[in-house]
């Protein structure tokens, strides 16, 4: 699968991945660094960058903190959303908060999605 890419988003991709957040180590470490299908993580496509991505299931994976949830963002994650999906990949979105309390069903959802694609 071919996207689109934009090479100046990288810098600030690998920053992403250095100073990833709590929750984002935490799926990333105890769950899709070592899954059978192959994650990547702060990938850039197009003029974004996502939290995780599973090209062979294109799938991608948002670990959203509070910040995500004011008017001028969730406009924004929308038209990110739209985008992603006309590029043929289904977005999942997972709050800070659902990452903390329910790490088992977070994992379950992702691998619900996995098995059945």
């Amino acid at each position: 699968m071919i996207l689109p890419y934009n090479r100046k988003m990288k810098p600030r991709a690998q920053e992403l991945r250095r100073y990833a957040t709590p929750q984002e180590n935490e799926l990333w470490y105890k769950f899709l660094r070592k899954h059978t299908c192959h994650f990547a993580r702060q990938k850039t496509i197009d003029n974004y960058i996502v939290d995780f991505i599973c090209r062979s299931k294109k799938l991608v994976i948002e670990v959203d903190g509070s910040q995500h949830y004011t008017d001028d963002n969730l406009e924004y994650d929308q038209i990110r959303t739209e985008l992603l999906g006309s590029l043929g990949l289904h977005v999942m979105r997972f709050t800070n908060t659902e990452i903390d309390t329910s790490f088992d069903k977070v994992c379950s959802v992702i691998q619900n999605y996995l098995d059945s694609h």
